[in-house]
């Protein structure tokens, strides 16, 4: 029997996409899979519409709101897969993208093998998703496909992986402390853990931008230090597996770039940033603006300039997902 891939869906506040998602998981050619949805305390009609889908191949848990770390252990938990697809609940999976991965999977023979695919990003409409491919999209080693993404910041949405139960049990599971960059921590444990990431163009992954991605750092104090948290952790398990000068150099690019996020309203952060550069070698550079915000920063400060800078680029985004989301129903009404 071909083995059984268990496709796990955390789910909060997401009665907006949790069909459409859905849809994509059932709609898998491969043979063999069940789907786990856990519902982590949704207060909208997230949990109605996905006890819709319940049936022998599709379970459907509800637990109080622990965030999402949580709810993907919960679904780990219960599940029986002999691989596993991580599908957050407003994302999309090509029909066919667990099986290209599969028939790929036959060539490696290693059940520490970690599976990639391609993806892109949409906000309404999946047929105008970017594929935007980078220096991850290929074959890699463990410590440098870890590298490139310090280096480059060139990553993987978290729908690309295919994970062996064997390598997801070795590296054990999400870290609950994180309530951001759950994901970046968890897949560069199990990158690192792997034998070698075998990249599958063929297989794709439709992420969607969402006003309340999880993502999204902002200003909060408990997503700045969960950014933190998942950095220095980011950093010391590529430090315990290779910690050459190009590592090193490696792991300054990477923090000098999320310097950004904490200068100046977190001095707590960005002294604790410098000791741990001075660890690697080397100082942090002060945070560089777009020369757009410069002249805000010179007249009012760098807070001003910062958030001068994240209301425009989400009035940009409100207008792209806005004209997005007219066209889309624009379509949808005419092909009715």
């Amino acid at each position: 029997m071909p083995p059984l891939v268990s496709i796990l869906i955390p789910a909060y506040n997401c009665q907006e996409w949790i069909r459409s998602t859905m849809e994509s998981a059932l709609a898998q050619s491969w043979p063999r899979k069940e789907i786990v949805i856990v519902d982590d305390g949704s207060r909208d009609q997230t949990l109605a519409v996905a006890r819709q889908y319940a049936s022998e191949s599709v379970c459907i848990i509800t637990q109080t709101n622990q965030g999402a770390a949580a709810a993907r252990n919960k679904a780990f938990s219960v599940c029986q897969g002999d691989y596993i697809q991580w599908l957050d609940a407003d994302d999309l999976l090509a029909p066919d993208k667990i099986s290209k991965q599969m028939e790929a999977l036959e060539e490696c023979q290693g059940k520490r093998t970690l599976l990639s695919s391609a993806w892109g990003h949409f906000i309404y409409r999946p047929e105008k998703a970017r594929f935007s491919p980078t220096s991850v999209w290929c074959d890699l080693g463990s410590t440098e496909w870890v590298l490139r993404h310090f280096e480059q910041n060139h990553w993987m949405q978290t729908g690309t992986w295919l994970i062996s139960r064997e390598l997801a049990q070795t590296i054990g599971p999400w870290d609950v402390r994180l309530s951001l960059d759950d994901d970046g921590e968890y897949f560069c444990r199990a990158v690192l853990a792997s034998e070698r990431v075998r990249f599958v163009p063929e297989a794709k992954v439709f992420y969607r931008r969402t006003a309340n991605s999880l993502s999204y750092v902002g200003g909060a104090n408990h997503k700045l230090d969960s950014q933190f948290l998942s950095i220095k952790l980011n950093i010391a398990h590529l430090r315990t597996m290779d910690d050459s000068q190009r590592a090193r150099a490696a792991c300054l690019k990477y923090l000098n770039r999320f310097l950004v996020y904490f200068y100046p309203e977190r001095p707590d952060i960005v002294k604790a940033a410098q000791q741990l550069a001075t660890e690697l070698g080397s100082q942090l550079e002060i945070p560089r603006l777009s020369w757009k915000y410069v002249w805000v920063k010179n007249l009012f400060g760098w807070s001003t300039a910062k958030r001068t800078e994240l209301y425009y680029n989400q009035f940009k985004t409100s207008l792209a997902r806005f004209w997005d989301k007219s066209l889309y129903y624009l379509n949808t009404n005419s092909a009715e």
